[in-house]
């Protein structure tokens, strides 16, 4: 067995890992980086970028049929699935160099495509490989997490990791659970031509704000997605293209397809976490607010840490330790300005608090504002008026935003640099957005906070008086 030590073990090649490694080689520090699987991880692979191009063909499909208000005759489509299947393919293709071995090699990080599992506090085995690392990285990610309902491991189904192959275009999609990948994916087919169910056991969107939820539920109704929400599924029985999800309810959906997404879980399993002395938890590997874990010379990032199961949580994960493991330096991970997004159209966005939170939190020293999309000149020239924009404020300040509506995941950005930097009302309020675009909505989501204080203010308003009595 060929031994190898280094400064930086990094377990993972998804986003947090290459992060890591990227910066950490090109700064000095002597990398190896294992990966088992694919480079590139879920996110490029099985997740955000193949179902953001599944989504992107689906809404070029749907265009096509609702370009009357805009003077153009509606056409019907004519979807070929599995060419929208082969563009899913191509734009992974096109990215894929970003995150391969041969530029991560030419950072100069050595890459072995292997596994890896500790065998001692400070070592890991890799195929036929024996490292010694002073500080290691575990960033192997997450898995679908498919439950052991009765019956479903005789039928064929499909998951995020699989779907993105399927040439066939399914007749009826029935999809269990309704979060985030299971409504973007249920959009998506739906406007490919298929026919789509969703059985949810709790509520749809239910991570989400109820009162923005509730939007975009109703424009995916309206499309003509099916939402069944309470109906835990109990049983599920058929054989390929006939497919039964039976519900606690007694409810029967079938369907000729079936897409398990209802939820993921941790990539913990191959690493021999107690050889190294590393607590886990129900959601993943335990960490502390810098991110190491009960092994003080391992950290874990992303998804497999267990908190927020974004790609660009694990992107900051990654800009969190390169402080404390390249230069000895104190760093801590916060959450108040992580954003997510769900990218159904119209998309659902959040950062902060929800207001239900913030409410419970602050009490009555919560504001609530809100802007509706139908105010906003660009949105009303696109046709896309369904939408909120929601801040929670405090004392001035932004403690929480929620949207709904064209362009939320774009909007998002904005409040979580203010959330991140501790900003004020007054100073999304100062900025200028040009004219006519979606942004113009957190300006004037600002301006609406200032409006009761300014226009409704008897104090003002006699002042105002006074000075132009006055003023030469």
């Amino acid at each position: 067995m060929e031994q190898l030590t280094c400064d930086l073990l990094v377990i993972g090649a998804g986003s947090g890992g290459l992060s890591v490694a990227a910066g950490a080689s090109q700064m000095g520090a002597n990398v190896v980086l294992l990966e088992g699987h694919k480079m590139g991880g879920d996110c490029l692979n099985f997740g955000c970028v193949p179902s953001k191009a599944l989504l992107a063909a689906g809404k070029a499909a749907y265009s096509q049929s609702h370009a009357s208000a805009f003077g153009v005759s509606d056409q019907q489509p004519q979807v070929d699935y599995g060419a929208a299947k082969e563009h899913v393919q191509d734009v992974i293709a096109t990215i894929e160099p970003m995150d391969s071995q041969e530029r991560f090699e030419g950072f100069g990080v050595k890459v072995l495509r292997e596994y890896g599992r500790f065998v001692s506090p400070t070592e890991v085995e890799a195929g036929n490989h024996r490292i010694s690392a002073r500080r290691v990285v575990i960033a192997t990610g997450s898995s679908p997490l498919v439950p052991p309902i009765p019956g479903l491991d005789t039928v064929p189904f499909e998951t995020n990791e699989t779907l993105f192959e399927l040439k066939e275009k399914p007749e009826h999609l029935l999809i269990i659970g309704g979060g985030p990948i299971g409504l973007e994916m249920a959009q998506a087919h739906v406007r490919l031509g298929c026919k789509v169910t969703v059985i949810e056991g709790a509520k749809a969107l239910g991570k989400d704000d109820p009162e923005l939820a509730a939007i975009a539920l109703e424009s995916l109704r309206d499309e003509g997605i099916e939402i069944v929400e309470e109906a835990l599924a109990s049983e599920i029985r058929g054989t390929a293209g006939a497919i039964e999800v039976h519900t606690a309810d007694g409810a029967i959906y079938r369907g000729s397809h079936l897409l398990m997404a209802v939820g993921r879980k941790a990539n913990i399993d191959k690493l021999n976490l107690e050889a190294a002395g590393i607590e886990t938890t129900r959601t993943g590997i335990k960490v502390d607010d810098s991110l190491k874990t009960t092994n003080s010379k391992v950290y874990a990032i992303g998804d497999v840490a267990g908190g927020l199961q974004f790609t660009h949580v694990a992107g900051y994960h990654a800009s969190v330790i390169a402080k404390s493991a390249l230069f000895g330096l104190p760093s801590k991970a916060k959450t108040n300005h992580i954003p997510w997004a769900t990218y159904t159209d119209p998309e659902l966005a959040q950062v902060g608090l929800t207001e239900a939170q913030a409410q419970e939190k602050f009490g009555r020293k919560l504001d609530v504002v809100r802007f509706h999309y139908s105010h906003n000149d660009r949105a009303i020239a696109e046709r896309k008026t369904k939408g909120l924009i929601k801040v929670m404020v405090v004392k001035g300040r932004p403690v929480g935003v929620s949207l709904v509506g064209h362009q939320a995941g774009e909007q998002c950005a904005l409040w979580s640099m203010a959330l991140a930097n501790n900003m004020k009302m007054s100073q999304i309020a100062a900025m200028i957005a040009p004219y006519p675009t979606i942004a113009e909505l957190n300006k004037r989501a600002a301006g609406a906070y200032f409006s009761p204080k300014l226009f409704e203010n008897q104090f003002v308003k006699r002042m105002v008086r006074f000075v132009q009595r006055w003023m030469p």
